[in-house]
């Protein structure tokens, strides 16, 4: 029998999303279980600063790179459900950006995510998004031996 090289298939999932950087995590992992990270591209060296002040009167942010969100789609797709947590607002909200994203391009990835939270994901560990994670799953933290 061959060896699921799919962590996420079927599973409940979180993923924190920012312009920059994605991770997820596994709602049956451990908090030393590192998650997947997905780091967008930046030849430019831009780093996804995507506001621009000078000749934008009207605050418009600019759209992101699209290979990025495909990215994040497809690491996304084969999982079970999806809680994405963000920490912008209105036009600066990564994750809302990414949900609009799989709303027009993968209905079939947007019909699984089953909340969007808007919380401080720069300041939470790892430990506390998984546990934030299992919270709203009501799937009980795994516990290590020892």
């Amino acid at each position: 029998m061959a060896e699921n090289t799919n962590p996420v298939l079927d599973k409940s999932v979180v993923a924190t999303i920012d312009f920059r950087l994605t991770k997820i995590y596994l709602t049956d992992g451990t908090p030393d279980r590192r998650p997947e990270r997905i780091v967008a591209e930046d030849p430019r060296g831009y780093f996804h600063e995507v506001h621009h002040r000078a000749g934008n009167p009207d605050g418009t942010y600019e759209a992101d790179d699209p290979e990025y969100w495909r990215e994040v789609t497809d690491a996304l797709a084969s999982a079970g459900t999806i809680l994405v947590l963000g920490h912008g607002q209105g036009k600066a909200n990564a994750s809302h950006h990414w949900v609009a994203y799989v709303e027009k391009h993968r209905k079939d990835v947007a019909a699984k995510i089953v909340a969007e939270l808007r919380v401080d994901i720069d300041h939470l560990d790892d430990a506390q998004v998984l546990r934030l994670a299992q919270y709203m799953f009501g799937v009980p933290p795994v516990r290590q031996p020892g």
